[in-house]
């Protein structure tokens, strides 16, 4: 296994997790909220939480929209990793400035939050789809899980530090936590750009036939998107799993994006035991994540998939009838993050089975953007559950995500995989290009 993981290809593309997690950790879900609320000193709270959301959702249907064309142009073209720099470079530069947004610049801060969100979800576009240029298909399920793992402890190592400069700014040299928040910005930029060039230097991109420049790479790009669409309606084994994959993964975002939420404002939980839930998630994720690879190598991603699906659905049983304290909080963390991490790598490697290599990064654009659109259906169902349900509060919202999980689980039941193997070599034999598993 290490002599796998420790080859120079292989590492540097997972080192690419580490560096990007940085963003999702320290600023998505960690400081960019609360210096929102500081900037956005003139606006109600009605109107703050509106134009946030409005944000999020703006960028978000942006990359979803735009995934499957990207990644068409980037297979056409050649510049897979052309365009992970230049999409990183956008992320870096956007999350630097935000250090210099002051008090009442709420436009402009969101702005710069909405862009490096941009940045950060195109980047992993063509990140995802270049584990066929660094792994054997036999391998896809291991390396897949030490690129989440990595970036499970890249993001949560950066994350401990920034909290630490937040609540102790003087150890740093800094005013106050506010400096340190801004320096906090600065420190994810310099992270996420040091660690990229890993992967930009190491790695190298399977060569395609004729490649266009990039304007002709644009239109035969478009061409091929058409073509592909057609095509992937009719590939049945791709859509079941896409179908699969996006009700689960709805529950996992979910449950990711709602467990502080739900721990704050439902148990009444101190807010640093739920940061340092948080970080405990992040570290138990790396070796979960690899023994995942592992047990996918064993037994297969669909099978090892379905196992933490059954672990989300005990967690959310646990949840709705049982967790009281903090020290609840902190074995649920731990559950979750036994699953989280080989959930989402398995997911990325058994897709990356079942696909084309030449059409790899349009194929993976629409992975993103059906991972886009599944922080859906979650939050609708805890919002409505109180109202359509009589009686139910909103502990007993949570217990409605366990129907995700269900369905997308027995969805994934009857997929095939080996049929979808098939069915890729089958379209890669009428293209060019040969099978991960079949290149040195």
């Amino acid at each position: 296994m290490a002599s796998v993981l420790l080859r120079r290809p292989v590492l540097a593309w997972a080192l690419y997790d580490w560096a990007n997690s940085a963003f999702a950790t320290t600023v998505m879900a960690g400081f960019f909220p609360v210096f929102y609320s500081a900037i956005s000193g003139s606006l109600s709270t009605e109107d703050a939480q509106f134009w946030f959301n409005v944000t999020l959702a703006a960028a978000s249907l942006l990359v979803a929209v735009a995934a499957p064309l990207l990644g068409a142009v980037a297979d056409r073209g050649g510049t897979r990793k052309h365009l992970l720099a230049l999409f990183t470079l956008l992320g870096v530069l956007m999350t630097a400035g935000l250090a210099w947004v002051h008090s009442g610049q709420w436009v402009l801060g969101l702005a710069l939050y909405a862009l490096g969100t941009v940045g950060f979800s195109a980047s992993n576009i063509f990140y995802d789809s270049m584990l066929t240029d660094v792994s054997r298909e036999q391998d896809f399920d291991l390396v897949s899980a030490f690129g989440y793992g990595l970036g499970y402890v890249g993001g949560g190592l950066l994350f401990a530090l920034n909290v630490l400069m937040a609540q102790r700014p003087d150890w740093f040299g800094l005013a106050d936590a506010g400096e340190a928040v801004r320096a906090s910005f600065v420190s994810v930029a310099v992270w996420w750009a040091l660690f990229t060039l890993p992967i930009l230097l190491f790695v190298r991109e399977a060569p395609t036939p004729n490649p266009a420049p990039p304007a002709q790479a644009v239109r035969e790009g478009l061409a091929q998107l058409r073509a592909t669409f057609r095509a992937i309606r009719r590939m049945r084994v791709v859509l079941l799993f896409l179908g699969a994959y996006w009700l689960y993964i709805d529950g996992v975002n979910t449950v990711i994006k709602t467990a502080v939420f739900f721990g704050d404002r439902i148990l009444g939980l101190d807010q640093g035991a739920l940061v340092t839930a948080l970080l405990v998630t992040q570290f138990v994720a790396f070796p979960a994540a690899l023994f995942f690879g592992w047990l996918g190598k064993r037994i297969g991603a669909r099978p090892g998939i379905l196992i933490g699906l059954f672990v989300y659905v005990g967690a959310i049983l646990y949840a709705w009838r049982f967790l009281q304290t903090e020290a609840d909080f902190y074995g649920l963390a731990i559950a979750i993050g036994l699953v989280q991490g080989g959930v989402q790598s398995l997911s990325r490697s058994l897709f990356a089975r079942m696909i084309p290599v030449d059409k790899a990064a349009e194929f993976f654009g629409f992975f993103n953007m059906v991972g886009k659109f599944a922080t859906l259906l979650g939050p609708l169902l805890i919002a409505l559950t109180p109202i359509l349900v009589a009686g139910a509060d909103p502990r007993d919202s949570i217990l409605s995500l366990s129907l995700l999980f269900i369905a997308g689980g027995l969805l994934l039941w009857r997929l095939d995989p080996e049929a979808g193997q098939r069915l890729a070599q089958t379209l890669e034999d009428g293209h060019h290009g040969p099978r991960a598993s079949d290149r040195p």
